[in-house]
């Protein structure tokens, strides 16, 4: 692996789920403008840390940085005015940011130290269950990540409540001789960190860009029109999809034309109640109370003149709205047939010519053979 100042595609846990599109590649360096610099990370950890050395940081360089305690590895993610950018778009209360430092820029032997430590992290996982399991413990250890000075790990875990794991880190400390750090994480985190494909035949969301987990409610499908089906609406990680709010915006804007309750309309020829709704296509369908099959299509501004007229106690006709129901061609029929084609055939034997072969005759001609 190059290091000392030499760019490397690390391997990070699939490093283009944390890439960043730097938009302003093409603009002269703004490194010395802020010393800002955002460092990745395995999983989807992303931190900030100052470069008060000055450093001429590239991206995807692997850098050590300070952390309590140690230190660690991480790759260069953004460098200069983005990075700066992120910092504030990312970080709430920057007052109260608690800043590290970039030490240097990778050696060798802190690259093999720090593969080393990466080569232990399945194995320390995979036993890590086993301890929890003994304990009778309700949780699951999802990930483990190791520092760079493989002095510390952290375990990712997942539990439905608060666990008593006071007997378990000392277990975890005689067992792996390293120092322990127990970070608690949801199944949305889970899933981002150990990846898969969606309903979509894609990579998930959360494993590939999305690094923010915001609270997805059922609402956000309700609002959209779409179908309540819960095997639809669940991701991979068994909460709403993330993708329920990529349009939901849209469909908000859309929804404030729309009256506060969708009533039905007392028409001239009776009672017609509220079908579907194509938000985004403002358009709304109804069906007859007494007739079950007939539907029709209506533009939200001709649903709204219609319930004023109704609040005015006029009944609206709506016979122009109605498409006629034209018959329908038997598309089987093929014309009429010969009656001949539908005549039963007869077989008979001639013993005068053909040497007794079979012939077909119809039954009209098979009657003039007997006379």
């Amino acid at each position: 692996m190059a290091c000392n100042g030499c760019s490397t595609n690390t391997d990070l846990d699939r490093p283009a789920m944390l890439e960043t599109f730097d938009w302003m590649s093409d603009i002269p360096d703004t490194s010395n403008e802020t010393d800002i610099v955002e460092i990745r990370f395995k999983g989807t950890r992303k931190e900030f840390y100052r470069n008060e050395s000055g450093l001429p940081l590239k991206r995807d360089e692997l850098v050590v940085v300070s952390c309590n305690p140690g230190h660690d590895v991480g790759a260069v993610s953004l460098t200069g005015r983005l990075a700066e950018m992120q910092f504030k778009r990312k970080v709430k209360k920057q007052d109260r940011y608690e800043w590290n430092k970039i030490y240097r820029k990778a050696t060798p032997s802190d690259v093999v130290k720090w593969e080393e430590a990466k080569a232990r992290e399945n194995k320390v996982m995979i036993r890590a269950r086993v301890i929890a399991n003994q304990l009778n413990l309700n949780m699951k250890i999802g990930d483990v990540e190791f520092r760079g000075d493989n002095t510390k790990a952290i375990f990712y875990y997942i539990a439905d409540g608060r666990v008593d794991f006071r007997e378990l880190i000392k277990q975890y400390s005689r067992e792996f001789m390293i120092k322990i750090e127990m970070m608690q994480i949801g199944v949305r985190q889970e899933a981002g960190r150990i990846g898969g494909i969606g309903s979509c035949g894609r990579s998930l969301c959360c494993s590939t860009w999305r690094t923010d987990f915001t609270s997805i409610t059922s609402d956000a499908a309700i609002k959209q029109g779409l179908s309540p089906n819960a095997e639809k609406m669940t991701g991979r990680c068994g909460k709403l999809k993330c993708c329920l709010t990529y349009e939901l915006d849209q469909y908000l804007e859309a929804l404030k034309d729309f009256p506060n309750e969708l009533l039905s309309i007392d028409t001239d020829k009776g009672l017609a109640r509220h079908l579907k709704t194509d938000i985004l296509q403002r358009k709304i369908w109804y069906k007859y109370e007494h007739n079950v099959g007939q539907t029709f299509e209506l533009g939200l501004d001709d649903v709204i003149k219609f319930l004023n007229l109704n609040k005015r106690g006029e009944k609206p006709s709506i016979d122009g709205f109605i498409e006629k129901e034209e018959p329908k061609q038997n598309m089987m029929n093929v014309g009429i047939l010969d009656q001949k084609f539908f005549t039963k055939p007869a077989i008979v034997k001639n013993p005068n010519k053909n040497h007794g072969r079979i012939h077909t005759k119809p039954s009209h001609e098979l009657k003039k053979l007997k006379d």
